[in-house]
C-alpha cells in the first residue's frame, strides 16, 4: 500500500513538517516524488525512517558491561597456614571497576580500578563460571571463579589479616 505525506506522518506520529524533512534527507525508505506529492510505500503498517549519520550516537545504545567479580584461591597462603599452623583468610575477591573519565584517583578510591577483599568464605547469591587457563593465567592463578554478582566475604578475624 502507498501513503501521502498527510497519512505516514499520522502512522508515524509526527507532523508532516517532520516528515517533510526526513524526505528531503532521503531517509524514508522507499520514498518517491510524482508531480508536487511524495508517495511512500508501507512495511508493516508504517513508512521505514533510515538512522541519521550525523551527532553523536545515542548512549542508551552503549550500555556498559557490569563489573566482573574475581574470585580466586591463593594457594601460597594455603601452605603458608600449612607450615605455620596460622589461619589466614585464602580466598580473594577482585572487583574490577570501569574507572569513570572524570573521576580522579582519590574520588574513585583505588587507583588501579579494583579492590581487594580477603577472606574464609564467601557466598554468590547468583550464577557464577569456573575459568581454567593455564596458558594464559590472570594474576598468577590458573584456575579462577568469575560473577556479575555482587559476593558477599566471611571472614573469621575482625582485621580480615593472620
Amino acid at each position: 500500500m502507498i501513503v501521502g505525506t498527510t497519512q505516514a506522518a499520522q502512522l508515524l506520529n509526527i507532523s508532516t513538517a517532520r516528515l517533510r524533512v526526513l524526505l528531503l534527507a532521503g531517509r524514508v525508505e522507499g520514498a518517491y516524488k510524482t508531480g508536487k506529492m511524495w508517495l511512500m510505500p508501507l512495511f508493516n503498517g508504517k513508512p521505514i525512517i533510515k538512522p541519521g549519520q550525523r551527532g553523536p550516537q545515542p548512549r542508551w545504545r552503549n550500555p556498559r558491561k557490569p563489573a566482573k567479580t574475581i574470585i580466586h584461591v591463593n594457594s601460597q597462603r594455603i601452605r603458608s597456614n600449612q607450615k605455620n599452623d596460622s589461619r589466614q583468610p585464602v580466598i580473594t575477591v577482585k572487583k574490577w571497576c570501569d574507572r569513570t573519565p572524570g573521576m580522579g584517583a582519590k574520588e574513585q578510591g583505588n587507583p588501579s580500578g579494583k579492590t581487594n577483599v580477603y577472606g574464609h568464605e564467601v557466598e554468590i547469591p547468583g550464577g557464577c563460571r569456573v575459568v581454567y587457563r593455564p596458558d594464559s593465567p590472570r594474576c598468577g592463578a590458573k584456575v579462577w571463579i568469575e560473577t556479575l554478582f555482587d559476593v558477599r566475604v566471611i571472614s573469621w578475624q575482625k582485621d580480615g589479616s593472620g
